[in-house]
């Protein structure tokens, strides 16, 4: 997804991810949740207490939220397997909520939180924060029955160890939020010149190892070891690059190698030969499946079935890593 622009013109994006964002006259009223009260009270009351009425085989923490069609997306998940998927805003939603005013991010979320509650138990929800009292919004998303937050590899002008962003990271440690980061921009900023597929295939993987390594040598994860915290994309080049980051910051290379495990990485790197790498680095415990759904739609079923090509622990990938970073680990 490209930058998003403030205000309602063409360049903004719906709360749903769609496009044009809503109306500020129709947003909910402040402390208000706007979608349907039952239909949300049940989503809450099933995810918090992690006991889902549909049993965990195969799940999808890499997904976004691109509409209220809930029922094309459960039909695409039960044609490739999938029995839950986590959906979070798409990427320019995310970062339009950082920089608006916090009645888009309520928007947002709230649109994720209906479509979870609409899903039968096979959606779990990853909210957006504003910039204004973004520990605000948090408490709110987890008490609708999301699961935690996406977080962009950047925010705003802010890397992810900037002090801008510490309420941010204690919030989540203490609530036991789960959190998910995600280029934005397409990595614009990191490449000398503008150009879709630089951006999308070097430019996006650049900068979420600009924020891994934010996260490990930036002090983040030093401070907070309790976060769960996921990278998209593999950690898009940080894996091939943490060992020449360890040296040049020098210290005991175990600390290091300590913090890295810490982190959370999905599976989409489009070659299952890739996943041992990312095993050795991480550990087989940390990986994840995902898919980027709806984004990737000639290559989902490959998404899904890389994680039972590459390495032996497909059911922990699957499940069990999943409902780990989830905080649902009881559920199994």
């Amino acid at each position: 997804m490209g930058a998003a622009r403030r205000g309602t013109g063409p360049g903004a994006v719906r709360a749903d991810g769609r496009g044009r964002r809503p109306d500020r006259r129709r947003r909910p009223a402040r402390g208000s949740v706007g979608v349907r009260r039952a239909g949300v009270a049940d989503a809450a009351g099933w995810a918090g207490a992690g006991v889902s009425p549909v049993p965990y085989t195969a799940v999808d923490i890499h997904a976004h939220h691109v509409g209220p069609d809930v029922r094309a997306r459960l039909g695409e998940m039960d044609r490739v397997g999938l029995s839950h998927q986590v959906i979070s805003p798409v990427p320019a939603a995310m970062e339009q909520a950082w920089l608006d005013d916090p009645g888009y991010a309520r928007a947002v979320n709230d649109s994720i939180a209906e479509a979870c509650a609409a899903a039968g138990g096979r959606l779990l929800g990853l909210g957006c924060l504003p910039a204004a009292d973004p520990v605000a919004e948090l408490d709110r998303c987890l008490r609708m029955g999301l699961r935690g937050v996406e977080i962009g590899t950047r925010m705003g002008k802010s890397s992810l160890d900037s002090p801008e962003l510490a309420p941010v990271w204690a919030g989540c440690e203490g609530a036991g939020a789960s959190v998910f980061v995600h280029p934005v921009a397409r990595g614009r900023g990191v490449l000398c010149r503008a150009d879709p597929a630089l951006e999308l295939g070097l430019g996006m993987p650049v900068d979420t190892a600009a924020a891994a390594s934010a996260l490990v040598f930036g002090g983040v994860l030093a401070r907070h070891p309790r976060l769960r915290i996921a990278l998209a994309h593999g950690g898009g080049a940080f894996p091939g690059i943490y060992p020449r980051l360890r040296m040049v910051t020098g210290g005991p290379p175990e600390q290091w190698d300590e913090l890295v495990r810490l982190l959370y990485i999905d599976t989409l790197v489009l070659d299952p030969g890739l996943l041992p790498v990312l095993a050795h680095r991480f550990g087989t415990d940390r990986l994840l499946l995902g898919t980027d759904s709806p984004f990737l739609p000639d290559r989902l079923d490959e998404a899904v079935r890389i994680v039972t090509t590459g390495l032996p622990d497909t059911a922990d990938m699957a499940v069990r890593n999943a409902l780990a970073y989830l905080g649902l680990a009881a559920a199994v």
